[in-house]
């Protein structure tokens, strides 16, 4: 199969049945074999019924309907697990993406080599205030701490190579980051494509600015994960190295400071009554939790399944 089409929604009902007619046109017209998965998020309108009836008259479109709303990201990642296309493309269902997008998305999957392709809404028609700004705060920062050059990480239009989807996990609310986690998993080669943004025909956006908040969260998170997550006793046990260093030696000037004033019998208060002696005392508690923090995630980690757990990007001669 060429192409699977990966479409998350939530109360899109009205806005279906054009998407998909969209989408068979695309395809009968480039003549590429195709699935279109439709992953309801738990609507309580009746886009289900509408799934139902779009995959009774095309055999080509799928349906997967969780029992409450989950996520986008937890869509996406069931949509991952299903799909058998030698290229994935996942868009959103409200008509804001374009289909049209979709033969040139393949094409620089499998001729131009790339893993990942994101697509870049270069022109807008959100609200600049509530959306384009922030949003392009957001995209900023995320290019200068992960190195990623891309305009538009939460596009949701984007174009996978098979082994990409099957090779990452996506959760939380970390569909934003899918360019990252596929970097993390050893999958370099990402580009991106300038694509048309379509003005919202049917329903509401379901995303607040609390999207915003959520991504700086997610990306510190992510970014942590992918650096620590198998090696946790370098992060917490080298600063609880240093925080109890630090309240030690604190505490052991303190010490001298009292003795020198004993022996030349000078004035000196008590050395419980210095608020650097409370300070130093925190410092190495803290210092003695976050070591102890990294030993137990370095247990964690020796016993967790998926430790030993190695993406192979190809084998010779081994049966």
């Amino acid at each position: 199969m060429d192409i699977s089409v990966i479409v998350p929604l939530f109360n899109e009902e009205e806005s279906l049945p054009h998407l998909t007619k969209w989408i068979k046109e695309v395809m009968d017209r480039e003549g590429f074999s195709y699935e279109v998965l439709l992953v309801d998020d738990g609507s309580n309108d009746g886009s289900w019924k509408v799934v139902e009836a779009l995959s009774q008259e095309n055999n080509s479109i799928k349906g997967i309907k969780f029992r409450r709303n989950y996520g986008k990201s937890a869509a996406l990642n069931v949509g991952f697990e299903h799909c058998e296309g030698d290229v994935v493309i996942t868009m959103d269902a409200d008509l804001q993406d374009s289909p049209e997008e979709i033969p040139e998305l393949y094409s620089m999957i499998m001729k131009d080599g790339f893993d990942l392709v994101s697509g870049w809404k270069k022109k807008r028609y959100d609200s600049k205030l509530a959306k384009n700004i922030p949003s392009k705060l957001f995209n900023a920062t995320t290019r200068k701490i992960t190195g990623i050059k891309l305009h538009d990480f939460n596009c949701g239009l984007k174009a996978y190579r098979k082994d990409v989807v099957k090779s990452i996990e996506v959760y939380g609310e970390m569909h934003r980051y899918i360019p990252v986690i596929a970097k993390w998993s050893g999958f370099r080669n990402i580009g991106e494509k300038v694509v048309q943004h379509r003005k919202r025909e049917f329903g509401k956006s379901k995303f607040g600015m609390s999207r915003f908040i959520n991504g700086y969260l997610d990306l510190m998170s992510i970014m942590f994960v992918s650096k620590f997550s198998k090696k946790p006793m370098h992060f917490f046990g080298l600063w609880g190295t240093v925080m109890f260093l630090l309240g030690f030696l604190s505490a052991g000037i303190l010490g001298a400071q009292k003795i020198i004033a004993s022996i030349n019998q000078l004035p000196m208060r008590l050395v419980t009554d210095s608020p650097y002696f409370h300070l130093s005392l925190v410092l190495m508690i803290l210092g003695a939790m976050f070591f102890l923090t990294g030993f137990l995630g370095e247990l964690i980690g020796r016993n967790s399944s998926s430790r030993n757990t190695y993406l192979i990007h190809k084998k010779s001669n081994i049966n």
